[in-house]
């Protein structure tokens, strides 16, 4: 059965390797687009992993408050140790607020303000070890929601996006369909205005170019008639 300073000593390796695995989340961020789906993922999923150190390290805080009570231990190595939680909760630290600055402004919008530390802490004091454990799976429980109502976020615009296209592409097509009859009408009025100039020269005037121009406009309002009858 392993000692309390054992058991202790297991406890911060873990942690710490917790530590190194957000770290490389981190870098690997770079990867990933500067915004959207994924991102957002990757980013609470870090996010979530440096609450577990957090509370880890008051757990691990605690039990090396209790130690000296259960199992002799000197007082350089008591400082070693808190010298050690201090580094790495100084890591935590850091790493948190690299994701703060890359993801403050997107949560913010999508899933509203993001929960502060101290809030976080005060929440967390004066409870066991079993508590701490409880209180950890709460904020699990809280981000997988947030992760879920971006998702919902994300797919609703993304059909609204699929409805705006398809909208746009009738459109268009509408606009071609008329811009093709503009183009036979006007072909048309062309034709009509040549086959007047000429008649209008063979009969030289008089009263046959009033009955040419009622003709040409009536051919003309024929025209426009069929035209509105394809749109």
């Amino acid at each position: 059965m392993s000692t309390p300073s054992a058991s202790w000593m297991q406890e911060f390796n873990e942690a710490s390797k917790l530590g190194d695995e957000i770290n490389g989340m981190i870098s690997g961020k770079n990867s990933l687009p500067s915004s959207g789906p994924e991102t957002q993922r990757h980013l609470s999923a870090s996010r979530r992993k440096i609450t577990i150190l957090r509370t880890k390290l008051d757990i691990l805080q605690s039990l090396l408050s209790e130690l000296p009570s259960k199992q002799p231990i000197t007082g350089k190595e008591m400082n070693r140790r808190q010298d050690m939680l201090k580094n790495l909760s100084t890591k935590v630290n850091q790493m948190a607020s690299i994701l703060n600055m890359s993801s403050a402004a997107n949560r913010e919008n999508l899933l509203g303000p993001d929960k502060k530390t101290d809030d976080i802490m005060s929440r967390a004091t004066g409870l066991n070890n079993h508590g701490l454990v409880g209180f950890q799976r709460q904020i699990m429980k809280e981000q997988d929601q947030g992760l879920e109502k971006l998702e919902e976020t994300v797919i609703s615009t993304k059909h609204i996006a699929l409805a705006v296209n398809e909208e746009l592409s009738l459109h268009t097509r509408l606009l071609d369909d008329l811009d093709e009859h503009v183009d036979v009408t006007n072909s048309r009025l062309q034709m009509v205005q040549r086959k007047l100039a000429f008649l209008n020269k063979s009969t030289k005037g008089g009263c046959s170019c009033w009955i040419l121009l009622v003709i040409a406009v009536v051919i003309l309002i024929v025209v426009i008639w069929q035209l509105f009858q394809h749109l």
